[in-house]
């Protein structure tokens, strides 16, 4: 994602949580402790073991609020979201995600709808991850490029595909050459000689 779409959605989910923590939507007696971010760490890693998730969850104590914009910013597994829930809850911990209303483990109607949103979010996840993967074997079996580095020999053509370079592919012709018997033979020949 482009920086500046990356910095307008981090924007918005921070921006839609602050006023919840620190204004008039905030729960009474409140007090904003901190504003933790995770950028480029997988939903598909359980938030505990993330870098910033683990920090966080390592120091909250009973009567803390995690406020979070989405559950699928924090949770793809249901699973995941199931045992985090049950975890703060046991620790005296409230969970809040504003997609979902607020406080998702006050009571069995909101563990409920927690359970099922969290199925949702893991189908999607799962669904995104089953797309890319047509696409990217589409786009390989038609010779294009799916990124990392450029493998030698090649470069990218207009199109996307992988086209030969001529000098690069005369290195790699010869590299396979010497490689062969024979060329192995050349070799120890020329050792003996010298």
């Amino acid at each position: 994602m482009p920086t500046r779409m990356r910095a307008r959605s981090l924007f918005n989910r921070i921006s839609c949580c602050l006023p919840v923590a620190t204004g008039s939507r905030a729960p009474h007696g409140l007090t904003l402790a901190d504003v933790l971010i995770e950028e480029g760490v997988s939903g598909s890693v359980p938030v505990e073991e993330r870098p910033i998730g683990g920090v966080l969850f390592a120091k909250l104590e009973r009567g803390d609020i995690v406020i979070a914009a989405k559950l699928d910013r924090l949770f793809r597994s249901a699973l995941d979201a199931l045992k985090v829930a049950e975890s703060l809850k046991g620790r005296g911990v409230k969970l809040h995600l504003l997609d979902l209303g607020g406080d998702i483990a006050g009571n069995g109607i909101s563990k409920l709808f927690l359970t099922i949103a969290a199925a949702f979010a893991e189908a999607e996840r799962d669904r995104i991850r089953e797309r890319i993967g047509q696409a990217k074997a589409d786009q390989k079996s038609r010779g294009r490029f799916l990124g990392g580095d450029v493998p030698f020999g090649f470069e990218v053509g207009a199109d996307g595909a992988l086209v030969p370079v001529e000098e690069q592919q005369a290195a790699i012709r010869e590299i396979a050459a010497l490689i062969s018997h024979e060329g192995v033979a050349r070799i120890l020949k020329g050792r003996r000689a010298a």
